[in-house]
């Protein structure tokens, strides 16, 4: 295990708008707003045939093929992530997802992306005083979190 200090910084409460695409409304916001750290929950629903990562097609092979799966309806959401600037300096969010319809749950990674339906809340919580970054593995191909 490797760990870091920070300190909490700005909280921001966001609603987004029918139509908005995840997980770049996230990380353009964080840039807009000069986050480069953070941590943030999700909330609301997510509209049909939206992708998200749910694993690995196999567990042996590096780099590791994504499983892709389909979301078919319009789903809830609720959701959490950490925010850490990429080798570029971008903001870069990793979030994990349960999407709910008709008593079924998926989850996974929105990486690839998700759209909103009708509503989305999002609370941002920034971290300050801190240097945590992520890094490309060469083993992984991941983009893995350096504390």
């Amino acid at each position: 295990m490797k760990y870091s200090e920070g300190n909490i910084g700005r909280l921001f409460v966001v609603s987004l708008d029918d139509g908005d695409k995840l997980p770049s409304a996230i990380e353009n916001f964080a840039a807009e707003k000069g986050i480069e750290r953070g941590m943030c929950i999700l909330v609301g629903g997510i509209d049909d045939g939206g992708n998200i990562v749910v694993g690995p097609k196999d567990r042996h092979t590096m780099p590791p093929e994504p499983m892709l799966f389909k979301l078919m309806g319009v789903h809830e959401v609720s959701a959490v992530g950490t925010l850490f600037p990429d080798a570029g300096g971008k903001p870069r969010l990793h979030m994990h997802a349960a999407f709910g319809r008709s008593g079924e749950t998926h989850t996974g990674c929105i990486r690839p992306g998700v759209e909103v339906w009708k509503l989305g809340e999002f609370i941002l919580l920034e971290i300050l005083n801190n240097h945590a970054a992520r890094r490309r593995s060469p083993e992984t191909g991941f983009d893995v979190l350096e504390a």
